[in-house]
């Protein structure tokens, strides 16, 4: 196992970090985590030299946590550092503050959080993280030490990153970045910035919840013509681990071929590893990728809201999900929103507002209806 810095920390941690958002149910389906297998795949990674354990308070309906603090007995606490997160909705002031961390350290079973996040903010939610007190709130959790450093994980335009990441003394920052979202999030601007500033940056969906795993038949070839043969997990984490502020890169696993492979992934790479032909590889990969779109929505938003409801960039995104990444509708989380609540382009009346107001002066009268048709 690879060990990298922890920008202005002065601390090490091992290059691939375990995410514990994904573990399977138990096999009776009574069970959203089978305990004795995550707590053994656990155990399997921190052998193998894992150091670096991620959950939240929310995932897994709450019982991610638990799992995990299982997992840690036995002394294996004394060998990892553990980063969970604190959700803005569960929080209106210190005291609930207060009593959701504490019911985290009992939940891990430990007297204290070596990376304690403000969950999933951009420039809004930290904002509201602001009014209720949270900064004062961690800095005397530090003092106190029950936490050790103050983080928060991203999700939002790359101005609110820059906004959030400027306005206080972070310790570290999580954000969502791969091959092929150097210009989505905080992305490749954001990762420097962080790095500029000594900030530490561990990396969720380096696989694009697993979509960069399997490559579609144009990519693959790609892969298949290169010298070096490599799977699409290993060049996207290569790919990662080739970025100098990158502190740590997260993977989820869920059987112990996967924590094996992972383990010898990340026993080979280092920044600035990759050559030149292996960076033009990826911008040819992602290239390919990006030809599968299905149409050329940025997300801008400047067709919203839409007068009926429809949540048109939404289901343009499900779309080129399916284009580029071969995703079931039925899987596709941001759609199955869409269709509970009641945002489907099935409310189009085709009044032209929408059209009108593209700077990309895309058909979206049109597009909407062969998406809808496609999606459903």
């Amino acid at each position: 196992m690879k060990y990298r810095n922890f920008g202005k920390l002065g601390i090490q941690g091992s290059a691939f970090g375990l995410g514990c958002m994904r573990f399977n149910g138990a096999a009776s389906g009574d069970s959203i985590i089978d305990e004795q297998k995550a707590v053994s795949l656990i155990r399997r990674a921190i052998d193998g030299g894992v150091t670096y354990m991620d959950t939240a308070y929310v995932y897994l309906d709450k019982t991610s946590e638990i799992v995990l603090g299982k997992a840690l007995r036995d002394g294996y606490r004394d060998r990892v550092t553990i980063a969970t997160k604190m959700p803005m909705e569960y929080v209106h002031n210190r005291q609930e503050m207060q009593a959701l961390l504490d019911e985290e350290l009992k939940k891990l079973q430990t007297d204290h959080i070596d990376f304690y996040l403000m969950h999933g903010i951009n420039k809004e939610k930290w904002e509201y993280f602001k009014s209720i007190d949270a900064p004062r709130f961690f800095e005397d959790m530090v003092r106190a030490g029950k936490i050790r450093y103050k983080c928060f994980s991203f999700h939002g335009p790359y101005e609110d990153f820059e906004y959030i990441i400027k306005d206080w003394d972070w310790d570290m920052v999580q954000i969502q970045y791969n091959f092929m979202d150097v210009n989505n999030q905080a992305g490749t601007r954001g990762l420097e910035l962080a790095g500029s500033l000594g900030i530490p940056v561990v990396i969720m969906e380096g696989l694009l919840g697993g979509r960069l795993a399997k490559a579609p038949a144009n990519v693959q070839a790609l892969y298949d013509a290169f010298p070096v043969k490599r799977s699409p997990t290993e060049w996207a984490f290569r790919w990662l681990c080739n970025h100098p502020q990158i502190a740590t890169v997260l993977s989820g696993c869920n059987e112990a071929e996967q924590i094996d492979d992972n383990l010898r992934i990340f026993d080979t790479v280092a920044p600035g590893i990759m050559s030149e032909e292996e960076l033009k590889l990826m911008d040819d990969v992602r290239a390919a990728y990006l030809s599968r779109t299905k149409i050329g929505c940025t997300g801008c938003r400047y067709c919203m809201p839409c007068p009926n409801g429809v949540d048109i960039p939404g289901i343009f995104a499900a779309w080129n999900n399916v284009g580029l990444y071969s995703v079931d509708p039925k899987h596709d989380w941001g759609l199955n929103q869409i269709r509970q609540n009641g945002h489907g382009a099935d409310n189009c009346v085709a009044c032209g507002a929408c059209e009108a107001a593209c700077p990309q002066h895309l058909g979206i009268i049109e597009s909407l209806q062969t998406a809808w048709a496609e999606l459903n």
